[in-house]
Parts: C-alpha cells; sequence; structure tokens
C-alpha cells in the first residue's frame, strides 16, 4: 500500500508549484473519529510577500460558518427554545415584514407582495424560505446595482432585508436564510452569536482560533485573499470582513483555522461528543445529518457576478439535497464519498466533507476568488479522492 501522507502531500504541492494556473497556498487536514490523520501546508499565505503558509494560518471560512450556526440553532432546539416550525416572526419580529418579489416594474422599480406562508425556522436550515444572493441570482444582483441593495459582505441588517425570491417552502435556493438562523438564535439567547457559539460550540471543541472579529495573533497569521484574473494570473486582495459587523453573520462571517475547523466535522462524525462536553445529542447529530427537503433537491449555483463566483455544482448529474445544515449527496461520488455524506464550501475556495459511515472527514482551504475556482476545487476533488484511496480512513462504523 502506498504512503498516504505522501499521496495526499503531492496534492498540495502540485497545486502550489510550477507554472499559472496554481494556487498561491493551501492548508488541507483530514480527520478520522480518533484525531487528525493528515495534515499539510504549502506554498504561500500571501504572493505579495511571500509568506510560507502554515498549518496554524487563518482564513476567512465564509460559508463554511453556515454548519456551525446550523449547530447553535439545533442546541436551542435541543433545549426546548425554539420550535423549527413556528413562525420565524414570533423569535424576529422583522421577518413578518419581509415580502415577495415578483419582478420590476416599467420604471424599474421592484413588484413586492405579501408571502402566501410564514417563514419557519426550519426554511431558513433548509434555505427554502426564499432569500438568495446576489452573485448567485440576478433579481439580487439588480437590487444591488440599480437599487443600492448593500451586499452580505457589509455584515448590516440592511444587507439581510431583501424581499424573498418566492413564497417560503416552495423550493431550495442557497441565500441569506442561515444569517436569519443566526438571528432567530441571538433573539432566545439575548447575546450576540459569536458569544453563543464561543460558549457553546468553541470552549467545549477547543477551538481556540475561531471568531467573528480577529485577535492579534489570528490577523498576524492571516491569509490574504486572492482574485483569479481572467488570464489565470493571481492578485492579492487587500480584503478583510467588517471586524466591527453590525450583524454576525451566521452564514459567512467567521475567521478560523483548519485544525480548529476539524475539531467542530470530527464532533459530527462522533455524534456531538466532544473533549470539552457533549455539543450536541446523538439523536439530534442523527436527525441532523440527513435530508430535510420534500422532494427538492439542491441545484447548480449560477455565478451571475463573475468576479464572485462561477458556475458553481458539486458532483454534477448527481442528486444531491440538504441537511440541518449541509449539502447532502445522494449517491456515490467519484472522490469515492459515499452516499449520505455531508459537505459544503466557502466563498474563496474552501470545501470540506463529512463521511459519517466510514468514519472521515476533512477540510481544504484556499484563499481566490471567483468561487469554484477550477485549479483549487479540482485539486480538492483530487484530495478528497486521494483520501480514500490510499485508504486514509477511520473504521468502519
Amino acid at each position: 500500500m502506498s504512503d498516504p501522507n505522501a499521496a495526499l502531500g503531492a496534492v498540495l504541492e502540485g497545486v502550489t508549484t510550477g507554472g499559472a494556473p496554481r494556487v498561491p497556498g493551501v492548508v488541507a487536514m483530514v480527520t478520522d473519529r480518533e484525531g487528525t490523520v493528515f495534515e499539510g501546508a504549502a506554498g504561500v499565505r500571501s504572493l505579495a510577500d511571500d509568506q510560507p503558509m502554515t498549518l496554524d494560518t487563518v482564513f476567512a471560512i465564509f460559508s463554511t460558518t453556515k454548519a456551525i450556526t446550523g449547530t447553535t440553532v439545533l442546541q436551542c432546539v435541543e433545549e426546548g427554545l425554539l420550535d423549527l416550525d413556528a413562525p420565524a416572526r414570533e423569535y424576529v419580529p422583522e421577518l413578518g415584514d419581509i415580502q415577495v418579489i415578483e419582478g420590476f416594474d416599467g420604471q424599474g422599480a421592484p413588484v413586492l407582495r405579501a408571502p402566501k406562508r410564514d417563514i419557519t425556522t426550519r426554511m431558513l436550515l433548509l434555505h427554502t424560505a426564499g432569500f438568495g444572493y446576489e452573485f448567485f441570482d440576478e433579481v439580487y444582483n439588480r437590487l444591488g446595482v440599480e437599487h443600492g441593495q448593500p451586499s452580505v459582505t457589509t455584515a448590516s441588517k440592511a444587507a439581510l432585508t431583501t424581499p424573498l425570491l418566492f413564497d417560503p417552502g416552495e423550493k431550495w435556493q442557497y441565500g441569506t436564510n442561515i444569517d436569519w438562523a443566526g438571528q432567530v438564535v441571538e433573539s432566545i439567547r439575548g447575546r450576540r452569536l459569536g458569544e453563543v457559539m464561543a460558549e457553546r460550540v468553541f470552549g467545549p471543541l477547543g477551538m481556540h482560533d475561531t471568531s467573528f472579529t480577529l485577535t492579534g495573533s489570528m490577523a498576524d497569521r492571516l491569509a490574504a485573499i486572492h482574485q483569479r484574473e481572467a488570464d489565470g494570473r493571481l492578485t492579492p486582495l487587500d480584503l478583510v470582513l467588517s471586524q466591527d459587523p453590525e450583524v454576525h453573520m451566521g452564514g459567512h462571517g467567521l475567521y478560523s483555522t483548519v485544525g480548529d475547523y476539524l475539531k467542530f466535522l470530527r464532533m459530527w462524525l462522533n455524534d456531538g461528543d466532544a473533549p470539552g462536553g457533549r455539543v450536541l445529542r446523538a439523536d439530534t447529530v442523527q436527525a441532523a445529518a440527513c435530508n430535510g427537503l420534500d422532494g427538492q433537491e439542491v441545484t447548480m449555483l449560477p455565478g451571475v457576478i463573475p468576479a464572485l463566483s462561477n458556475d458553481a455544482e458539486f458532483f454534477p448529474g448527481q442528486r444531491k439535497s440538504w441537511a440541518y445544515t449541509f449539502m447532502v449527496n445522494e449517491e456515490d461520488a467519484p472522490t469515492g464519498r459515499p452516499a449520505g455524506s455531508l459537505g459544503w464550501a466557502g466563498l474563496a475556495n474552501s470545501f470540506y466533507w463529512i463521511d459519517r459511515s466510514t468514519g472521515i472527514a476533512g477540510y481544504w482551504a484556499t484563499q481566490i476568488l471567483p468561487f469554484a475556482d477550477p485549479v483549487s476545487f479540482g485539486a480538492y476533488l483530487d484530495f478528497e479522492t486521494a483520501a480514500y484511496r490510499h485508504r486514509v480512513v477511520g473504521a468502519p462504523v
């Protein structure tokens, strides 16, 4: 049997060396139920200064924030503080004011109407409430360009108060749903989302380098986000998410290290158990890891702002659903990931998967825009494939 560490390390080295296209730097790790079984770093944090990428490098993790927010929602459910099927306006009254957009009139003004039913927190977790993202939806993009709708990257309440694209519950569409779910948690707990996470998730898991606001040490280890130009070149950007956010954006706002995030993934492999105490009950984890959509499926994400995202889809041609709050691949994936596994990604091309049946999970972190960068995404799939091919796996359940 070949050396798994060498095989996985070769993927990292291969994608950070040689001529363009490549990635500036990457950190990637794999865990089983007991602990980390592979960790590697290659390349540099920024092409501006060639500072080496290290295992403790800090990344803007964007939408891989979502699963952590979802965990805080499920904790509220466990404690009897939240009814997932109650109108979410009972917890966040502003949600009762959100209308559905039916298009634009002859003068370009939005045409709005009341929704046919209430948004529930379950819909928010499943991305069926009707919210979108400006970089994946033409209507939201038009609201931003023509009507000054703030981007979600502003971390403002105004950025969240967008109309629904359809009546709640009608279909799956990826958007700001989990940001609103974070607001539900804040209402219930009476504290900011980051404080709730620190006490109820990061503390028990020993995640000391994960926060909405960078500490001095985290800032010193921060990787730069790079822009992939049309010719394949990479340009370092001076882009840092708001360090005094009006809203702790539960959909995308966290910074973390790969090692920290692996502790979170390992908790999901271990039915909610963690070294510092149980984060979720085992029955909650088992229920949350299943498809929650009723006859709906996860669809391709169209990149409508080319600087931010390409068209994006995991495993085209295969059925995907959504759980609380992960994508579920309903068929065995070509990487070796079995059907029923969980996974998702972050806008700057970070990716993870959780295979609870085999007992393996992994996280791949780069900092590149636009999303679904072919070089980083392709290398991530090679990394995941190598993890299975070379049997970097835990013992089956």
